[in-house]
């Protein structure tokens, strides 16, 4: 896996005018009332939200998750624009608290930077997490998206580099301070712990090669990149996902 510089990739943007509409297919789909998924049986699932984006970003999704009979809980991002070891720390107290919550492990659901993040804690942390799910997440190599977001990489490096608060800095890509964060996602996810990658070659942000982890099921859908959090046949193939990750094991923290 890599985080280093690759050439420049321009999918067509304008795939991700189609979000709207997918996300109007969604409520009248059967999916959305649950049809053909299996239920959530009360299991916890805690969602992660993209690059630039806030928990509200997946809140159909969580609303539809609830609905099926999970237990979900957000990521507490209101804007994902942080340093990736910072917010992975945040995100794995509460990982661990809503584990203990629970008394089983944890289901992560990812889109985009959260599925690298959801990556990240499922090597880190595989006694608290069943499985992960990323939605047009490059965990292959996470630059290998639009220039426009490059752009915005820049920009928020920039700021953050220049002592803006909350926001990522350029030593966040080689320096000290993501250090061990590389060096944990760079490793194989525990083979006790689910992965199922959902891309989309009609991504018009993602490269969607960068999202064929060699350790996911990789499962192929026809969605738009912002549409990973509104399409049905994604929603899908999450509760499918979910579904296999029923954890058998009591989770209890060590004494």
């Amino acid at each position: 896996m890599d985080v280093g510089v690759s050439l420049p990739h321009f999918p067509p943007l304008w795939r991700e005018s189609f979000a709207g509409v997918e996300a109007a297919a969604l409520r009248r789909s059967s999916v959305w009332r649950g049809g053909g998924v299996p239920n959530g049986e009360g299991r916890p699932v805690l969602l992660i939200p993209g690059f630039m984006a806030g928990d509200g970003s997946l809140a159909t999704m969580t609303q539809w998750l609830r609905q099926n009979g999970y237990h979900t809980r957000r990521a507490g991002i209101r804007m994902n624009v942080g340093c990736s070891a910072d917010a992975c720390a945040r995100i794995e107290e509460r990982l661990e608290r809503f584990a203990e919550e629970s008394g089983e492990r944890v289901a992560l659901v990812g889109q985009s930077r959260g599925g690298i993040f959801a990556r990240h804690l499922a090597v880190r942390r595989p006694d608290l997490v069943s499985g992960i799910v990323t939605l047009g997440s490059p965990t292959v190599n996470q630059l290998n998206t639009h220039p426009v977001v490059l752009a915005n990489i820049l920009l928020v490096g920039t700021l953050g580099t220049g002592r803006v608060p909350g926001m990522l800095r350029f030593t966040c890509l080689r320096g000290d301070c993501c250090r061990r964060f590389r060096e944990e996602f760079h490793a194989d996810v525990p083979p006790e712990v689910g992965y199922t990658a959902i891309y989309s070659k009609t991504d018009g942000i993602v490269n969607w090669r960068a999202c064929l982890d060699p350790c996911a099921d990789k499962v192929e859908v026809r969605a738009s990149h912002l549409g990973m959090g509104l399409n049905a046949e994604v929603f899908a193939e999450v509760g499918h996902a979910l579904a296999s990750y029923k954890d058998e094991h009591v989770w209890a923290r060590a004494a």
